[in-house]
């Protein structure tokens, strides 16, 4: 039997008091197994927190024509963009609830939180407007709709801040690289799924022939999984005693200035990641309209969620790689290869090169996210570890106070990389209206093309940062990060 020293102390409530991972013996008896049953719930949670969140990237491409609604491509790009704005400040408070609360209480109150997006969007847009095109939900309405759906974008960081304190430094990179990719695949599903359900739940055609969705589905269709959601986590999940972010580790979080450069990267992945799923059906849909929506009998598919899945698949990945060659590496080559593929991307815009070649291109730069988040991932607590005096950063961890102000920077790195979500699709929506003055075929090709543009610059910039900071200095003292 294992001593006293490596014994877990179980109270009512779920909690688990002498929390330690990097105790080997208290880590093979019980602490694995506990480690993996509260990730593996997590994900759910925290998947289904990306599904609200990415809901109204592909509910607005149908709002128009095929509900009634009338609303410009500029009012479209707010509707997608504010969850991700609302989503992204969230993180910040919701970075402290674990450790104010507890994980497993927190879980059940965060997912408990996103019955309201998933309600409001539905009755929202079944007040949609009459044959006439007058009434229903006005655009303020729905833009506070779409604001809510920033419940489910503040979910990452609380998950992430929680998941950290259960599992050992030389796992790390993997463990979170799975629970963010977990999540993170919920905006595939939620693109892959509802163009399906509005269309087998659908009313029918119209004299026209146009279809008439029921998009109001969208929403409806996830209530039963998020309450199945809240009994897990009340449950099947733990809290840790230990697992205390307190304003001194967020505090010293702050002050460090490798916090700041880190969120300025993890905009590079991560909000690369969400703005561009985020985008991603309108692009296609303006671009390439024969392929927004394909009909395979009564079932309409689309393939934007293409591009979320293989970035949330490529994510835990990138954290093994980077758990064995060191993260600042992978996310180097990460952000090589997003260069290259947003300049194959711009090429394949109105070049005729086709849909394919398109949509290869940024199944290409959507792996290279997911790669870039998993290996970020890594980095940051590592970057902080070694910091704080561990020569092995790579490998073990500096002690639990460094572990507070990890996940106080994880939660505050994950905020600043979700407004991503937001600047990505308001830079294409810029950069269109810079080509108003053109022929609208043209205009919409060019300001895609614009916007790609912006994007490959920035990329260049963070693969500068990551190679000046995190390569090169660290490389002459041998180590890595």
């Amino acid at each position: 039997m294992a001593s006293e020293t490596h014994q877990l102390h179980f109270r009512p409530g779920r909690w688990i008091d002498h929390w330690d991972p990097e105790d080997s013996v208290q880590w093979q008896a019980q602490g694995q197994k506990i480690a993996r049953q509260n990730l593996k719930y997590s994900v759910y949670a925290e998947f289904l927190g990306f599904v609200v969140w990415q809901l109204w990237s592909i509910v607005v491409v149908s709002l128009n024509g095929w509900y009634g609604f009338s609303f410009d491509s500029s009012q479209q790009f707010w509707l997608i963009s504010l969850p991700s704005l609302v989503g992204a400040t969230l993180r910040f408070p919701y970075t402290f609830m674990v450790s104010r609360l507890g994980g497993r209480n927190w879980t059940i109150c965060s997912a408990s939180l996103l019955l309201i997006p998933t309600v409001a969007m539905s009755l929202a847009i079944a007040h949609h407007p009459g044959p006439d095109g007058t009434g229903g939900t006005s655009y303020g309405v729905m833009l506070l709709v779409a604001a809510l759906g920033g419940f489910g974008g503040g979910n990452f960081a609380s998950s992430m801040a929680n998941i950290t304190f259960f599992f050992p430094q030389r796992t790390k990179g993997w463990a979170l690289g799975l629970n963010a990719a977990g999540g993170n695949i919920g905006a595939a599903v939620s693109q892959f799924v509802v163009p399906i359900i509005i269309t087998v739940t659908a009313a029918g055609v119209t004299g026209t022939g146009q279809r008439v969705v029921n998009l109001p589905i969208a929403g409806w269709f996830w209530i039963p999984f998020i309450v199945l959601a809240i009994v897990l986590a009340a449950t099947r999940m733990h809290n840790l005693s230990s697992a205390k972010t307190d304003f001194g580790g967020y505090a010293a979080a702050l002050k460090d200035p490798h916090l700041w450069l880190l969120s300025f990267l993890y905009i590079g992945t991560f909000g690369s990641f969400i703005g561009l799923a985020g985008a991603f059906p309108k692009l296609i849909k303006d671009q390439f309209p024969a392929y927004s929506t394909i009909q395979l009998g009564a079932v309409g598919v689309g393939l934007a969620f293409l591009g979320p899945l293989v970035g949330s698949l490529a994510r835990p990945y990138g954290g093994r790689l980077a758990d064995r060659v060191g993260g600042a590496k992978v996310t180097v080559a990460a952000f090589v290869v997003m260069i290259l593929a947003s300049l194959a991307a711009i090429r394949s815009l109105g070049a005729g090169a086709g849909f394919w070649a398109f949509l290869a291109c940024f199944m290409v730069l959507f792996v290279a996210t997911g790669v870039g988040n998993g290996s970020m991932y890594k980095m940051i607590p590592t970057v902080f570890a070694f910091r704080a005096g561990q020569a092995d950063a790579q490998f073990k961890s500096a002690g639990i106070s460094t572990e507070r102000k990890t996940s106080a920077a994880l939660g505050v790195v994950s905020a600043f990389g979700a407004y991503g979500g937001f600047l990505i699709p308001q830079a294409f929506n810029g950069a269109l209206k810079l080509r108003d003055h053109l022929d609208e075929s043209v205009k919409v090709v060019e300001g895609y093309k614009l916007g790609l543009w912006w994007l490959l610059a920035a990329y260049v910039v963070f693969l500068i940062v990551t190679v000046a900071v995190y390569i090169l200095p660290y490389a002459k003292r041998g180590v890595r990060v």
